[in-house]
């Protein structure tokens, strides 16, 4: 994944810009920057990795490196970031929150045209300068942005800092967020997440529109190019990867999970002594389970927050599950002798909930259900990186339609639809492996009603396999202006 965050003022700007990236820090494990702008220091840049260490203790001793009253941070997942570039459009920098499925042959086609790459992580090509590399071929960086809009399948949100205030720039079907925040003093911030804005004194002023361009100047906002016709933002916002204080097209993350939880366990018939949640996303489906079920919340695992306040993502999976594992700290107090329930978020791999099931036994639980705040994942997400899964066999559900079917792919919208026969298997046996009492998934339309946003609003593929592909609907709107155009 990855989150962004730019503000532009009329004075300094380093203190806010290092709190509000800071406050993004959850969306990405892998590498951090910033960049300042000044008319007369010019760009200033650091990136740091961030696998072992922390983005406050990686830059807060060369903060007064950072001269200007402009500036772009960034959490990343994939690329070291921001990009400098001086071309014919000026100079910018540009961060960006993305995930480029053609790379290679956005990547061939530039080389063909005579273009070169110059920042290479790990002998890869970095795909936030092939993003500045197609913003360089248009006459305006509107024109460029929109050509990224044309040719990146998957989803690019970013942030252009140039010499006249920063331009913000949705995915086309706005996948990722970015959304505007005001202070008092009438500078302007731009961020992935609301929860930056109100320790600093912004205050939410309003979402950036799906494929919208956006120009921010200390005290104006200037409006690029309009929003396109359609949405697909993820709902897998609200489901996991979203803070929760933090907002999506003006809906909460909390107050979406609380909802689902609710809804859940009015409906649950299972007989339960207490609901716990699994920190930190699954807490807020458990305090919404504990009001529609009518049983007590008690925090029977606790995450270790002294030395494990987020997941670090090492690069083997093995060290990975030994992360998740020795972060969580099970109270056997509250687990010996009860019949539990705990939510989560979802299941990937499984790997985390099995180990949670088996610790939750040995501490002397009688039963342990897990009720999980979406829908089986079925299929993998080809638009935003929020898993670190490479193929669509590491997800559990596909490994058991495998063995299944003899086909890891095969009837899968009757594996992705509640109640087919397909699907009560497919979840038994899930349940079976992970050593689990009973299990049960949120359905997918009590998410959707919980988000309360219409469902072709929303990108639900990894559930249901349905989506809008950006550079079709690109296409699509583009066919459709021309048309009204002749019409006129």
């Amino acid at each position: 994944m990855g989150g962004i965050f730019g503000v532009v003022s009329d004075r300094a700007c380093v203190q806010d810009l290092f709190y509000g990236t800071d406050y993004n820090s959850h969306l990405g494990t892998k590498r951090a920057g910033m960049v300042t702008f000044d008319p007369e220091a010019g760009f200033n840049r650091s990136i740091h990795n961030l696998e072992r260490d922390y983005f406050r203790s990686k830059f807060q001793d060369e903060l007064d490196r950072f001269i200007g009253n402009q500036g772009l941070g960034v959490i990343s997942d994939t690329d070291p970031q921001p990009i400098i570039v001086n071309s014919h459009l000026g100079r910018y920098a540009v961060v960006t929150v993305a995930k480029v499925n053609n790379l290679r042959e956005i990547a061939a086609e530039l080389l063909e045209q005579g273009m070169h790459f110059s920042e290479l992580s790990a002998n890869k090509i970095n795909q936030t300068e092939l993003i500045a590399l197609l913003i360089n071929m248009g006459k305006t960086l509107r024109e460029g942005i929109e050509l990224v809009y044309s040719k990146v399948e998957g989803s690019c949100s970013m942030l252009v800092l140039t010499e006249d205030g920063i331009i913000a720039a949705r995915d086309y079907l706005g996948r990722t967020p970015l959304v505007i925040g005001r202070n008092a003093d009438g500078g302007y911030a731009v961020s992935s997440e609301t929860c930056a804005f109100p320790n600093l004194g912004y205050e939410r002023v309003r979402d950036v529109a799906p494929g919208e361009i956006v120009r921010l100047r200390h005290d104006s906002m200037e409006v690029m190019r309009p929003g396109a016709r359609r949405e697909q933002i993820c709902s897998f916002l609200w489901v996991y990867y979203g803070f929760p204080a933090s907002d999506y097209d003006g809906i909460n993350a909390e107050a979406v999970r609380e909802a689902a939880g609710r809804a859940m366990g009015a409906e649950d018939t299972t007989e339960a002594d207490l609901v716990c949640g699994i920190p930190d996303s699954g807490v807020g489906h458990a305090l919404g389970y504990a009001e529609g079920k009518g049983i007590p919340y008690r925090r029977a695992v606790l995450k270790y927050t002294p030395t494990w306040p987020r997941s670090f993502t090492p690069g083997q999976q093995s060290r990975r599950d030994l992360v998740a594992r020795m972060k969580l700290i099970p109270n056997g107090a509250i687990l010996r002798d009860n019949r539990v329930v705990f939510c989560d978020d979802s299941i990937v791999r499984g790997t985390q909930l099995r180990d949670n099931v088996r610790t939750f036994y040995d501490c002397g639980a009688r039963e342990v259900h897990a009720r999980i705040s979406c829908p089986p994942l079925v299929y993998g997400c080809p638009f935003v990186g929020f898993s670190a899964s490479k193929s669509d066999l590491e997800l559990i559900s596909r490994r058991i339609i495998q063995d299944f079917e003899g086909s890891h792919d095969a009837h899968l919208d009757e594996y992705a639809t509640a109640g087919t026969d397909r699907y009560r298997r497919m979840v038994e046996e899930i349940g079976r492996r992970l050593g689990l009492t009973s299990l049960q998934f949120s359905r997918l339309e009590t998410l959707v009603e919980s988000i309360g946003l219409d469902k072709c609003r929303l990108c639900t593929h990894c559930f249901d396999g349905s989506s809008y592909h950006p550079c079709r609907a690109w296409a699509e709107d583009r066919a459709a202006e021309e048309k009204a155009a002749d019409g006129q």
